[in-house]
This record gives structure tokens, C-alpha cells and sequence, in this order.
């Protein structure tokens, strides 16, 4: 089984950055072979898509709601992930996790089963 832990969130005011990171340990599928995403929840919300990226790092997709802002990629030799994040919002406030995104579909994803890593944005 593939641990994913993810670690970077904090408190920040808005127009605020953090960078977010997710290693992958443990057997299972191959990192390096799969397309990761990352996707948030907030309190009395399921789960949203944020972003996908390749396996190699060519293509990169971003919901609408972060686009411009966000930037997913990775360092398969670290088998990590990482997604920066800039002018937060208090709408980006979310628990954030990264998980194994599902093939064939831009913003299809596995179920998430790491802790995820906390951002809060407010004034």
C-alpha cells in the first residue's frame, strides 16, 4: 500500500502563499508511473478537484477556481508532489490532500485517505 503525506499548510492572511507537499512511501502502484492530483475539503463540503498533473509533467489541470493561482508539479526521484499556492483566498481555506488521480478523466481521482494538510486563509 502507498502511504501519501502531505505537509506545508498553515494560517495566512489573504493574497497569501504556501507551498504544499506530498510524499508518496510504501509498495503498491509505481509513483513515477501515475498521474497525481490533489483535491480539498472544507467543513460541511465533499471533496474538490484542484489539480492533476502527469506523470511526467506535461500536462497540468486546474479547476477554474484556482486557475492562475495554483501550480501543481513533482520530482518523481523524491516521489513528492507539491503544489504552490498563491493569492489564497478565505474561499481556499480546506483541508488539502493528495491522492492518485484516476486515468481517462481530467479530474477524476481516487478517494483520498491521508490526513491532508490544513489551509486557513482570513484577515
Amino acid at each position: 500500500e502507498v502511504q501519501l503525506v502531505e505537509s506545508g499548510g498553515g494560517s495566512v492572511q489573504p493574497g497569501g502563499s504556501l507551498r504544499l507537499s506530498c510524499v508518496a512511501s510504501g509498495s503498491g502502484y509505481v509513483f513515477e508511473a501515475n498521474r497525481m492530483a490533489w483535491v480539498r475539503t472544507a467543513p460541511g463540503k465533499g471533496f474538490e478537484w484542484v489539480s492533476t498533473i502527469s506523470y511526467d509533467s506535461v500536462a497540468k489541470y486546474y479547476a477554474d477556481s484556482v486557475k492562475g493561482r495554483f501550480t501543481v508539479s513533482r520530482d518523481n526521484a523524491k516521489k513528492t508532489i507539491y503544489l504552490q499556492l498563491t493569492d489564497l483566498r478565505p474561499e481556499d481555506t480546506a483541508m488539502y490532500h493528495c491522492t492518485r488521480a484516476r486515468q481517462g478523466s481530467v479530474n477524476g481521482y481516487y478517494a483520498p485517505e491521508s490526513q491532508g494538510t490544513q489551509v486557513t486563509v482570513s484577515s
